[in-house]
């Protein structure tokens, strides 16, 4: 008995293959344990503890809070053609990788045949005929040496790459929304303020017209309020422009129309805030965490999985074809006993000479290896610097910010004064326009350095795997 088991023991172990391929050991970080930023930032991250330490954690509307990009961003993963291809894609990988899989099992068919044919004879003419039925595996490979079972997993490592790629696809979509809808509300904005702007260009002009007239103003401040009118014009005709093909751009990547509620209660830059949380962790490994990282390390794991193949085919390989079935001359008798047949015909071949061929196939298989070790660390170094950038990005925007604020209030201050000395007659119009001009171009720097504040925030979203899931905790 004791015999039986280990003889079955060690069939079974022959069956599921010797371990060719070489241990996996995930590659260390080729960068710093921590994200280069400012200590005060850092201190600022680790004390509040409402921040969420893994943005990839949650959900893409725990995140994105504001009820306009939701609805937009919920349409886009619905709608978008460029996120549904790659949908496909890896609905195309899963099913290859069923395929390859199935090689790890016979396949057995199933056949029955029967004729009746009429031709001479020594006799003359006769009637002759033959019914079989048969069950048949064809060439069933044994894996004992890992081949089929290490392409298996390499198959199985491309697809779920492939998932991964997707996700970050996903990803790489709320945000593009995102951005989207944000550089939107800024144009609108640029849009209102040049269209205020245009309106105190022509009160200004028609008045500098009329004391023309009256013979108090010259012509030099009649041209200066002209050009200065014409500008502004020539920017509302800009930001009109550029409002319609935003609207162009979030249609193209929802998928289907803007719905009409967003198009009429949309709200104001300076109310949005695009994330509701930011991340505390300032740790490096949460690069790990990456859809994009996730991806290099299957392909990393596949090329591993390679290498067993390709050791493995440098060992015979056993194959087997068998079948059974019964067959007769008469249809009523193809039952009765005597009737059956088989077949076992079992193969073995084994390389004696390739002329070098699979050593080079190894040579090759180590060699991509070593190229995905590449990538792979490539891609974390390409990931740390963004998480470096979008972190440090967040504290001098912020900075930069409060003072183009306090830049903007000043502006509105030097207006409002060089507008009262002038009705006055104590400046001239030129310093009038000055101050016209510097509000305008104030405005347009603290709406544009918002919009860049508002971007960054969502690139941080984005650059740590943001959550790409459907659901609100």
């Amino acid at each position: 008995m004791t015999k039986k088991l280990c003889a079955a023991a060690s069939l079974f172990l022959m069956l599921n293959g010797c371990a060719m391929a070489p241990e996996y050991l995930r590659p260390g970080l080729p960068v710093t344990d921590e994200f280069p930023i400012s200590e005060a930032q850092k201190a600022e991250l680790n004390a509040d503890d409402t921040r969420s330490g893994l943005i990839s954690d949650l959900g893409w509307r725990d995140v994105f809070t504001d009820p306009g990009l939701q609805e937009l961003i919920k349409l886009s993963l619905t709608n978008n053609r460029d996120l549904r291809e790659t949908a496909l894609n890896v609905e195309a990988y899963q099913a290859q990788f069923r395929i390859q899989r199935s090689a790890l099992f016979p396949n057995i068919s199933g056949d029955a045949s029967g004729i009746k044919q009429r031709g001479p004879t020594s006799g003359g003419a006769a009637t002759s005929e033959s019914y079989s039925l048969e069950v048949a595996s064809t060439s069933y490979e044994l894996d004992f040496y890992g081949r089929i079972r290490n392409l298996n997993d390499q198959a199985l490592e491309q697809y779920l790459a492939l998932e991964e790629t997707r996700k970050s696809a996903t990803i790489s979509l709320i945000a593009e929304v995102a951005n989207a809808y944000i550089t939107w509300l800024t144009d609108r904005e640029l849009l209102y303020i040049t269209e205020q702007t245009r309106q105190v260009e022509e009160d200004s002009y028609r008045l500098i017209q009329q004391r023309v007239d009256a013979g108090i103003a010259n012509q030099l401040d009649l041209a200066q309020a002209r050009t200065s009118l014409e500008s502004v014009k020539a920017n509302s005709a800009l930001y009109r422009r550029q409002v319609l093909q935003d609207l162009h751009n979030l249609t193209l990547l929802i998928g289907t129309s803007l719905p009409q509620t967003i198009l009429s209660e949309i709200g104001s830059l300076q109310e949005f805030e695009p994330l509701s949380v930011m991340p505390s962790a300032v740790s490096s490994e949460v690069l790990l965490q990456r859809p994009d990282i996730m991806a290099a390390e299957h392909e990393l794991i596949g090329a591993n999985a390679n290498i067993g193949a390709a050791r493995a085919a440098f060992f015979p390989t056993v194959r087997l074809t068998a079948s059974a079935g019964i067959g007769s001359s008469d249809l009523s008798e193809l039952f009765d006993s005597g009737n059956g047949s088989w077949l076992f015909s079992p193969s073995i071949s084994l390389p004696i000479f390739t002329a070098g061929k699979l050593q080079a196939e190894l040579d090759v298989a180590k060699i991509q290896k070593e190229l995905y070790v590449v990538r792979y660390e490539k891609a974390i170094q390409t990931a740390f610097r963004e998480v470096s950038d979008a972190l440090s990005a967040s504290e001098t925007y912020q900075q930069q910010l409060i003072a183009q604020q306090a830049n903007l209030l000043a502006n509105e201050e030097y207006y409002s004064h060089a507008s009262n000395r002038y009705q006055q007659g104590v400046d001239s119009f030129l310093t009038l326009l000055d101050a016209q001009r510097s509000l305008y171009s104030s405005r347009q720097n603290y709406l544009t350095l918002k919009r860049a504040q508002l971007e960054n925030q969502v690139t941080v979203y984005k650059v740590l795997g943001g959550g790409w899931k459907e659901y609100t905790k």
